[in-house]
């Protein structure tokens, strides 16, 4: 009996954990074992005596749980309630199937720093000296700017021709807290990346800083003895390898990681047609954007750029594409990504290893693109006309803040504080789209990894490789 492809099984797992989580809602329930929990985390004791007269009583929806919980409380209550939501989420049949994501997402994570550290340290060993790492660096970044920049772009024409923000329902803004506080400057993120102890770089898995010491030790070894350059340029090869092995064998449990993560992600949505009518323009807006860039910019760029077929390619990388659309994270999708574009695009370790890891970090067109329609939709929603010249500077902002976004779920959510900042425009504006981030940041993750995936194959060409595509 043939077996079933992996991108087909991770597709089929997709629709059958839309389907899992439709069916099994999240409700919000106040039972006798959430109020010990909250008691256990010295929440306030008249919180939670209120709380508790709530008891019995089931809740379809996040947002009819807080308004009951703003009903019931009269005292202040905001720094103890997202542990109130969270203890008053019941849904047995997702808790039963999400522990896989969970699992899955750990398994990724685990695998991340060691893989990046050693494949780009292999790559650059392996690259025979500091002139093809700089000629190597100019291409890449290169690409990266290029594309981020067409991204952004073509967000910015799309937001502007259809105006979704004008005549927005501002009633559904959601309290958003902390972000301000959350999000470094562009000049931070960017001192940041020299690492002052790269075991605590490690140990926090900042990226930046880990690519920063393995290029620069790679380099290095390069420049090392020749008993020293073969000692360590082995045991990097040979532990790369080896991570490649584990990283196959993670792979196989795709699908049952996706459906777990899907599941829990549809069935903790709340009221999806409403949503849909509410922010339909805004959405669509986003992913007529991202549609763009992703079927026809970056196609065109790996067809007469990289000399390379956009199909083939494509059906290379569906595996990464629909794990990096399930889980909203490129960097646990990293794993995945350059195995696929190792193995079936042909592209070299020496190119899959240095691009990758740092697109997976620094390239994200989706994001880019997302934080500069996000922001014009704030502005166009609370009536705040953005001259050419105030767009152009939010078009750089936006550039800068998406190479600062972490590869991982709604950082983007976070970096837009600094194209807020930057435009003068209110960051209490976040709450408008707080609702449809999620599912957006599925569809802006895939374009992240799509984009990093044809830049692999374009430099790969570039160097004079001969590729399957």
């Amino acid at each position: 009996m043939k077996k079933i492809a992996l991108h087909w099984q991770i597709l089929i797992a997709l629709i059958l954990a839309i389907a899992y989580g439709i069916v099994f809602n999240t409700d919000y329930k106040v039972r006798e074992i959430s109020i010990k929990r909250l008691i256990y985390q010295n929440v306030d004791q008249q919180v939670v005596s209120q709380y508790a007269q709530l008891k019995g009583q089931s809740f379809e929806s996040k947002a009819a749980f807080k308004e009951a919980l703003s009903n019931q409380i009269n005292v202040a209550y905001g720094e103890y309630e997202n542990i109130l939501v969270k203890e008053a989420y019941f849904n047995p049949p997702i808790r039963y199937v999400s522990w896989l994501g969970d699992v899955f997402i750990r398994a990724l994570k685990m695998l991340i720093i060691p893989l990046v550290l050693s494949s780009l340290i292999s790559g650059v060993s392996n690259l025979g000296g500091s002139e093809n790492l700089g000629r190597l660096g100019i291409k890449t970044l290169s690409y990266y700017v290029l594309t981020s920049t067409f991204a952004i772009v073509t967000g910015l024409f799309f937001v502007n021709i259809i105006k979704p923000g004008v005549g927005a329902d501002k009633s559904a803004e959601q309290l958003v807290e902390g972000l301000a506080k959350s999000s470094d400057t562009i000049g931070d993120t960017l001192i940041n990346i020299v690492p002052t102890n790269i075991f605590e770089a490690l140990s926090n898995g900042n990226m930046l800083s880990i690519i920063f010491f393995a290029l620069i030790f790679g380099v290095f070894i390069t420049k090392a003895q020749a008993k020293a350059k073969t000692i360590f340029t082995d045991f990097f090869n040979a532990l790369f390898d080896i991570m490649m092995k584990i990283t196959m064998w993670v792979i196989r449990f795709t699908p049952i990681g996706v459906f777990g993560i899907v599941a829990k992600v549809i069935s903790d949505q709340d009221d999806l047609i409403g949503l849909a009518a509410r922010m339909g323009l805004y959405m669509l807006t986003v992913l007529l954007a991202l549609s763009v860039h992703a079927f026809i910019t970056l196609p065109l760029l790996t067809k007469f750029i990289g000399k390379a077929s956009p199909l083939k390619h494509f059906r290379a990388v569906t595996t990464p594409l629909l794990t990096a659309f399930s889980t909203s994270s490129s960097g646990a999708t990293l794993p995945l990504t350059m195995t696929a574009v190792e193995k079936n695009d042909g592209v070299s370790n020496k190119i899959t290893s240095f691009t990758l890891p740092l697109g997976a970090t620094v390239n994200m067109d989706g994001t880019a693109l997302y934080e500069l329609v996000a922001a014009m939709f704030i502005a166009q929603a609370y009536g705040i006309d953005l001259s050419l010249g105030q767009q152009f500077i939010m078009v750089l902002t936006a550039l800068l803040a998406s190479i600062g976004a972490a590869a991982i779920p709604m950082a983007g959510m976070v970096m837009i504080t600094v194209v807020l900042t930057v435009a003068g425009l209110p960051l209490e504006g976040i709450g408008l789209i707080l609702a449809v981030d999620r599912i957006l940041d599925m569809f802006r993750t895939s374009v992240n990894v799509w984009s990093d995936t044809c830049g692999a194959v374009i430099i790969a060409k570039s160097e004079g490789e001969t590729l399957k595509v």
